[in-house]
């Protein structure tokens, strides 16, 4: 035993050693994502900061973008929509940076919010710390400094850390904190004048290790690399000491957005936006906002908002194909969240507390959906994709064209089939292999289902229920214990 003993600590150095990454891509991309992001499965995306005080964009477009919107140049007998917005309501010489004095977040409330998100069924948020047009929601002096004026929400508007007042009231719950930070700013005076080196030595790189530094993170989220490679924005030195050294580096998951031509190539969890039917063999996490805008656009009306079947159906595919689903909510400039926005996340977090088991801490089964007769190639139409889209897949399809009858996940020795309709009488689960032990259960109902084997699978019989029976709303679980 002292020898075993003696062995050990001198195996400890090499194995610590190890464990050390290196700023290449191979050795970055050996890092496993941390297994709570795999296991959580449901987050919330937070678009917030000074773009939310105009608040518009053409439907379908981002709100967020307002700044680069309003001084785009329209092509030759086009117009600039959101140019012709602003000159109206505000007049042609209103600058952008004039908005900061209107963003005040006096309504702000991060108790509330952080108990909507739990109440939600979310695992964790992801706030932007930082959008493109470079205004900062902590005290972040790089941001002030950069535009010679107030640009942080300390400075300038709400004059509060409105980053670091929600992550102390989300840490007094069981939901995990991430920031979205964008790498570039379009109007950032060394980024416009080309001077990169000193734009990300002196500006991004600082703002990025002040914010795991003082607010230690579960999740760093990027965006705004598309412009440059990977190497000028110096990610894989950052990714080296966020993994290495930083208070985060046990812990932290991050994901593939770290330069051009990175995506769904390099870093950590892969990335998708307003996409429906992605699959990767990688953990993935698709973002979206409950409209087709991420910041708050009130040009949007109750039509262009995804309904909550069509938000728990997206879950479903998202989540049987092994992926998270982020979903955006956009808080206003008084720092109040949407009813509209409130309603979907409470009644998606109705239907988690019945069926959440077969959600989270799930794995993807051998067949992710079981189809019904008919042709599987229908398709939306290409750009931002509604989640109604997931409508057309499940209960109201096009003549001729199949439907996802069941999602499938697995978890241990339990089998989880997920019905977007609830069945009456006796339905097929195909695939299964019932053993001696096998048992069948409707989540939210007590009492065990009949079934018996029959050459495809399983034949299930589902008792018909009142509507007061009824576990949910939407979606309906069949857990199937000790299976094949």
């Amino acid at each position: 035993m002292k020898y075993v003993k003696s062995l050990l600590w001198l195996l400890l150095p090499f194995t610590l050693k190890a464990q050390q990454y290196k700023p290449t891509w191979e050795s970055l991309d050996s890092r496993p994502v941390p297994a709570w992001f795999e296991n959580a499965k449901f987050g919330i995306f937070i678009h917030w900061g000074v773009y939310s005080v105009p608040a518009w964009a053409p439907k379908g477009t981002y709100s967020e973008w307002y700044q680069y919107s309003l001084n785009g140049k329209p092509a030759p007998g086009k117009s600039n929509p959101t140019y012709e917005h602003h000159k109206k309501v505000y007049g042609e010489d209103f600058s952008y940076y004039r908005f900061a004095d209107f963003f005040k977040a006096e309504d702000f409330d991060p108790d509330a919010w952080a108990g909507l998100f739990e109440k939600s069924g979310a695992k964790y948020v992801v706030l932007t710390s930082k959008h493109h047009d470079g205004f900062a929601l902590w005290p972040s002096k790089e941001a002030s400094g950069a535009f010679g004026k107030p640009w942080n929400a300390v400075d300038a508007g709400p004059k509060r850390d409105l980053l670091g007042d929600l992550t102390a009231a989300v840490r007094k719950t069981s939901v995990k904190m991430g920031f979205y930070y964008s790498l570039y700013e379009w109007y950032n005076p060394d980024y416009m004048a080309k001077r990169y080196s000193q734009y990300v030595n002196d500006h991004m790189l600082p703002q990025l290790k002040d914010l795991v530094n003082r607010y230690q993170p579960d999740i760093i989220w990027p965006d705004g690399e598309w412009e440059q490679s990977d190497s000028l924005w110096r990610s894989k030195e950052f990714l080296t000491w966020l993994f290495n050294e930083s208070p985060v580096k046990d812990k932290v998951a991050v994901n593939d957005r770290w330069g051009k031509g990175i995506r769904k190539k390099h870093g950590g969890y892969y990335t998708t936006e307003y996409e429906v039917g992605a699959d990767f063999r990688r953990p993935w996490e698709e973002c979206r906002g409950m409209g087709f805008s991420f910041g708050y656009n009130r040009n949007e009306d109750i039509e262009d908002y995804n309904s909550t079947q069509a938000l728990i159906y997206l879950l479903l595919d998202i989540v049987s194909n092994g992926g998270n689903l982020l979903l955006d909510i956009g808080p206003d400039a008084h720092g109040k969240i949407p009813p509209v926005m409130q309603e979907r996340l409470l009644e998606i977090g109705k239907w988690l507390d019945v069926n959440g088991e077969a959600i989270y801490n799930t794995r993807r089964w051998k067949n992710p959906v079981q189809w019904s007769e008919g042709r599987r190639d229908w398709k939306p139409k290409p750009g931002m994709v509604s989640g109604e889209a997931m409508l057309k897949q499940t209960v109201v399809p096009e003549p001729g064209y199949a439907v996802k009858e069941l999602f499938f996940t697995t978890a241990g020795k339990n089998l989880y089939a997920i019905s977007p309709k609830l069945p009456e009488g006796k339905f097929l689960i195909k695939g299964i292999t019932p053993s001696a032990n096998t048992t069948v259960q409707m989540l939210g109902l007590k009492q065990p289902l009949l079934f018996r084997k029959v050459k495809d699978g399983i034949e299930v019989t589902v008792p018909k229920l009142s509507l007061r029976e009824m576990p949910c709303l939407h979606a309906f679980t069949f857990k199937i214990t000790n299976a094949g």
